[in-house]
């Protein structure tokens, strides 16, 4: 068996060698004949897993390293009968944590307070949800928005029972734009159907959000439309936040600038949260080829941690120790060329919360 790993995985090295012929390569760079006598691939974004990748090749199943899977033909994967496994949840709490330090360092700059502030969430899934759960703590009033969530809601009773989302928690899109005073998106980028996300925060949006309302993006780049975001913040309409870019690495210079934080795609880089990605691809690969390696974990490299609530007054005191958002947006504006070797060396922060 042949197993193909982005290079650039953590914990994984020596781990599936005693049962596969192991070859890693950067992402970037993996080509069809890397991967024409593979069975499986380990990827995370930066490889683009389609026809011309994998046409004719031995793969049999995918596994990304990621939340998201938009770097993947799920069309052209179940044509072929290709598996396709992704790491959902896997840095929900790394993602909260540098939105924890965001929220504080945009209090801290422009003098608010959460009680002053309604935010609203886009997108209620594993990070949204956490997002909001502690934003609430916090004291910030809080709108969600998540209409494949609300439409599951609506048609399903027990959801109720389970303590999940009711009907009644979401709002639509445009309540979130002309009330909320924060915009922070928690989506996946999809490019078709009624519920697409990409450009979601378009010409119009910008137009019609509160003024100096802050927008956050740490989901996925392409739900934000540049131009528009770069035009909002040069006639101040908005300052935003951002992680996640449009043409990663090579991202607007004028929009890195603007931007209050600018991180280089490495809002869920936690310790914890690489080790849980890890620990499920490694895991989905077991169970498609009945390795016994089920329930693995890179435990003596990375203590799990017990989630705990916090106070807000707590995590601003605290945050910047763990995670230094003003250092980090500095350190990408001075060197803008540097954005993949600022991601591929980042040293991941350990949770505490």
């Amino acid at each position: 068996m042949k197993i193909v790993i982005d290079r650039d995985i953590p914990y994984i090295k020596g781990v599936l060698e005693p049962y596969a012929t192991v070859s890693y390569i950067e992402g970037s760079n993996i080509t069809p004949d890397d991967v024409s006598d593979a069975d499986a691939l380990i990827v995370r974004t930066r490889t683009r897993c389609d026809r011309s990748l994998l046409d004719g090749s031995s793969v049999r199943i995918i596994a990304t390293a990621t939340i998201g899977y938009d770097h993947i033909d799920t069309d052209y994967c179940r044509e072929a009968g290709i598996d396709v496994v992704t790491s959902a949840g896997c840095n929900a709490r790394g993602v909260l944590q540098w939105m924890a330090a965001t929220l504080s360092y945009a209090s801290q700059t422009y003098g608010w307070t959460p009680c002053d502030k309604h935010i609203g969430i886009v997108g209620v899934g594993n990070v949204g949800s956490l997002v909001a759960a502690y934003a609430k703590s916090w004291g910030f009033d809080i709108l969600c928005c998540d209409p494949p969530r609300q439409r599951l809601a609506e048609s399903d009773e027990t959801r109720t029972a389970h303590g999940l989302y009711t009907p009644d928690e979401f709002v639509p899109f445009d309540r979130i734009v002309s009330e909320c005073d924060i915009v922070t998106f928690h989506t996946p980028l999809t490019k078709t159907g009624k519920d697409a996300t990409f450009h979601l925060a378009s010409p119009d949006f910008f137009g019609s959000i509160k003024p100096e309302a802050l927008v956050i993006n740490c989901a996925r780049g392409a739900i934000t439309d540049t131009a528009a975001m770069l035009s909002a913040m040069e006639s101040r309409q908005c300052v935003c936040c951002i992680d996640t870019w449009e043409n990663e690495p090579d991202i607007d210079s004028a929009l890195l600038q603007k931007a209050l934080v600018s991180t280089p795609h490495i809002a869920g880089y936690s310790a914890q949260g690489k080790a849980n990605a890890t620990s499920m691809v490694v895991n989905a690969i077991a169970k498609k080829f009945g390795l016994p390696l089920e329930g693995w974990y890179p435990a003596k490299d990375v203590p799990r941690v017990t989630p705990r609530p916090i106070s807000w007054d707590d995590m601003a005191k605290t945050i910047k120790q763990h995670c230094d958002i003003e250092q980090e947006s500095r350190t990408l504006k001075e060197k803008p060329g540097d954005f993949e070797r600022l991601r591929n060396d980042y040293a991941y922060r350990p949770e505490y919360f």
